[in-house]
């Protein structure tokens, strides 16, 4: 009974929302094609609310993907009973939390469990899709566009759909309760769609160069090192980039394919907090840990921000 309770209030929730933006909408959609039949100051009056209406629109997605996080913070820096009020401007500054997750030996160590395994991941993946694109752009031979797919439609399967045979592949290669169990898997998901932006990315790279290349006796290997690998920076920044938040943040691999506690990565570490009793669930340490944890995420993509801007405007070569 609770259950279908709750559901019918998030219908009336989901109800109410639509009903609401509609009704500003609709309203504003109207006062747009009204004022644009009216001349020049009319097609001002449009220009105007169109873009007040499309900063309004950036606003609301910002504050409504920000907030999760900004919330996280806030409760990270409470402790107690004040973890359970309701607010949305911090009322304390307590550094407890933090202290404890960040003297806690095991939490660090699946810190380095987790970048040693995204990082190593990042390099396999990219090394092997680097060679796989330029066979899939480059060379021609039968059946290309059906691999290009196939490799495509791997990606497809949701990860439980293949846990249990790819438990049964890391139990036969002796890799359970490993760190190379992880690569392995996280490997095998981040391929395909390395693979496939990789192939798209080259493709539109000028075949001038590379027949230049051959000219001058470069082998195949050479070709792809020194010619394209400069030219595929931005693609192997973001591809590398999201291949590392992909294992940095994958739980259900790292739960099952791991039981020590020394071999946790950070997801796992902090499902498996624990508090004083059974019952309680300790959420000023889990949530100062998340953001210890979302922080080099954040980090990461301010630095390459401007590398895989730059980078997907410089190229390809003209004339």
């Amino acid at each position: 009974m609770t259950v279908i309770v709750a559901s019918f209030w998030v219908l009336v929730k989901f109800v109410a929302f639509v009903a609401v933006t509609t009704a500003i909408a609709v309203p504003l959609y109207h006062t747009v094609l009204v004022a644009t039949e009216g001349g020049g100051s009319g097609r001002r009056l449009s220009a105007f609310l169109w873009r007040a209406g499309f900063w309004a629109i950036v606003v609301v997605i910002v504050l409504v993907s920000v907030f999760p996080f900004y919330y996280a913070i806030l409760s990270s820096l409470e402790s107690g009973t004040a973890l359970f009020r309701v607010n949305y401007l911090p009322e304390a500054f307590d550094l407890s939390n933090y202290r404890q997750v960040l003297t806690t030996s095991s939490f660090l160590h699946s810190i380095w469990n987790s970048v040693l395994i995204a990082t190593i991941t990042v390099v396999a993946a990219l090394t092997l899709a680097v060679t796989a694109s330029y066979a899939l752009a480059r060379v021609r031979f039968r059946g290309r566009g059906l691999l290009l797919m196939t490799i495509l439609a791997v990606s497809m399967f949701p990860q439980i759909a293949v846990l249990s045979g790819l438990y049964e592949l890391v139990n036969w290669l002796g890799l359970y309760n490993t760190p190379w169990a992880l690569v392995l898997s996280y490997t095998i998901f981040t391929l395909p769609f390395t693979v496939w932006v990789l192939t798209t990315f080259m493709r539109d790279l000028p075949v001038e160069i590379e027949e230049a290349a051959i000219v001058d006796g470069a082998s195949p290997w050479v070709i792809i090192t020194r010619v394209f690998m400069p030219l595929l920076w931005p693609a192997l920044v973001t591809t590398g980039l999201l291949a590392f938040i992909g294992a940095w943040n994958e739980f259900l691999f790292a739960l099952t394919f791991t039981i020590s506690e020394n071999q946790r990565t950070v997801p796992v570490a902090i499902a498996l907090f624990s508090g004083a009793s059974v019952q309680e669930i300790p959420w000023g340490p889990i949530m100062a840990a998340s953001v210890v944890v979302t922080l080099p995420l954040i980090a990461l993509v301010l630095v390459f921000q401007r590398k895989i801007v730059a980078g997907l405007t410089a190229g390809g070569v003209k004339g």
